[in-house]
């Protein structure tokens, strides 16, 4: 039997940081992997999907070229198969560079499924491990509703999740998507950018649930315009063999789809963790600041614990876990959490939303500003969108930001040290940005804090 400090289960963005960590504070490691190294992040979720992303949004730039003063001659169109070429390359370097960090940092990998016997043994492929702590980092799975004919979709290939999704072996014509989330929405861009018929099925009111109200209305026009149907409101009711029926309005309806992508919402994959008796919430691990759960020397971190279903969110908790295990005193803020929908335009979002700041009964001041102002933004022929920056009205301290911008994932770094230094509207103002960039729509909105932005 081999005896480790630490012992990860599963090798997402959050345990095989966790791990690295650990050992390179001289904790004897071992991870667990029943599928890929990298987890759902690498392999079939966050690096895939940007990928090929961006896979669109070239072949839109050369169908709009003369708008650039660039002459196409011949016909564009899509080898998808060099599509997905190019993002299995991406994938395979990045899956690459975690198993070579893991080696060079001497954590031993086993590959295979892990069954905990305890708190302090795991089984796998049949040998087991002895362990002082354990950290569980299990993931998630697609949730799959009740919904008849949903089963014998998955079966026959016709209803696919995101993973199957992005090694589908063809652009589908006609693409039903279920569920107006971040994943429905970033595929919904992939295909409606290949001038295939998108169409968006939402139980609720509104796509993007948790996107600031402004933001969310704005880019569901965007997404309209794209040529993408949206159905709020709407519930399906039935999945047949080359078809969708949803209820919208008290009324059925039935569309063609060659196509369907499920993807209303993640479940914590924590099946076969019942021997640890850890109390839980519904399928997620209940942790605290520490990412401790309810049994001493256990940590659960990422999808598992159900807080934030983010990569990002998962590393940082990997590393906290494992700063409380070698006695440090180390907690997870999680009022300063990031996080970006990479559509066309971007979505970038950190703090709170103002309907959030309105209900906890925040004193706030809201300062807006248009990239249609941005000379950058004009000369990227970028020009949809905004920000819209939530200060403390008493001291201008920033409470929220909300950007809808090409790019807006890479200015929430800077919207995010501000925060963490407690940072204010003036002091924002008072710094001095490079000319021409994208990150002077902060400025400008700071400015508006005090009186109104300078270019607008």
């Amino acid at each position: 039997m081999k005896s480790y400090d630490i012992v990860v289960l599963g090798s997402g963005p959050g345990g095989y940081v966790a791990a690295i960590k650990a050992a390179q504070l001289g904790k004897k490691v071992a991870i667990i992997e029943k599928e890929s190294l990298g987890g759902v992040c690498l392999n079939w979720g966050c690096i895939p999907t940007k990928t090929l992303l961006k896979n669109a949004k070239v072949y839109k730039y050369v169908q709009h070229a003369l708008d650039y003063g660039v002459v196409v001659d011949g016909k564009v169109s899509v080898d998808w198969s060099k599509m997905l070429a190019r993002k299995n390359k991406v994938v395979k370097q990045l899956t690459g560079g975690v198993a070579g960090l893991l080696k060079k940092n001497k954590v031993d990998v086993y590959m295979g499924v892990g069954k905990v016997l305890s708190k302090n043994k795991l089984e796998v492929n049949g040998e087991t491990l002895e362990t002082k702590n354990l950290i569980l980092a299990t993931g998630a799975s697609p949730l799959t509703p009740p919904i008849p004919g949903l089963k014998e979709g998955l079966q026959t290939g016709f209803v696919k999740t995101s993973k199957e999704m992005l090694d589908t072996e063809s652009i589908p014509e006609e693409l039903v998507i279920i569920g107006g989330g971040v994943i429905g929405v970033e595929f919904a861009t992939i295909f409606s950018a290949m001038s295939k018929k998108v169409t968006i099925i939402e139980k609720l009111d509104g796509i993007l649930p948790t996107v600031d109200d402004d933001v969310r209305d704005k880019y569901a026009q965007i997404l309209s315009k794209d040529g993408i149907q949206l159905l709020t409101s709407a519930e399906v009711k039935t999945i047949g063999k080359d078809s969708v029926t949803y209820l919208k309005d008290g009324k059925e309806t039935t569309i063609k789809a060659s196509t369907v992508l499920l993807s209303i919402g993640m479940k914590p994959n924590s099946e076969g963790l019942e021997v640890l008796n850890l109390k839980m919430d519904r399928a997620s691990v209940v942790t605290n600041e520490k990412l401790e759960t309810s049994v001493s020397g256990v940590y659960a971190i990422g999808d598992l614990n159900g807080k934030y279903m983010l990569a990002h969110v998962a590393s940082t908790e990997g590393l906290v876990a494992v700063e409380n295990i070698c006695g440090h005193k180390t907690t997870m803020d999680y009022t300063q959490i990031p996080s970006a929908i990479y559509g066309s335009p971007e979505i970038g979002m950190i703090g709170l939303t103002e309907k959030e700041a309105k209900a906890q009964g925040k004193d706030y001041k809201v300062s807006t500003f248009p990239l249609a102002a941005n000379g950058r933004s004009l000369g990227e022929n970028e020009p949809n969108g905004f920000i819209k920056i939530i200060f403390d009205k008493k001291y201008g301290e920033v409470l929220g930001a909300h950007m809808l911008a090409y790019n807006a994932s890479e200015l929430l770094g800077e919207i995010g040290v501000t925060m963490k230094l407690e940072g204010t509207a003036e002091e924002i103002a008072q710094t001095i940005h490079a000319h021409p960039t994208l990150s002077e729509i902060i400025l400008e909105a700071s400015h508006g804090f005090d009186g109104k932005p300078i270019h607008m």
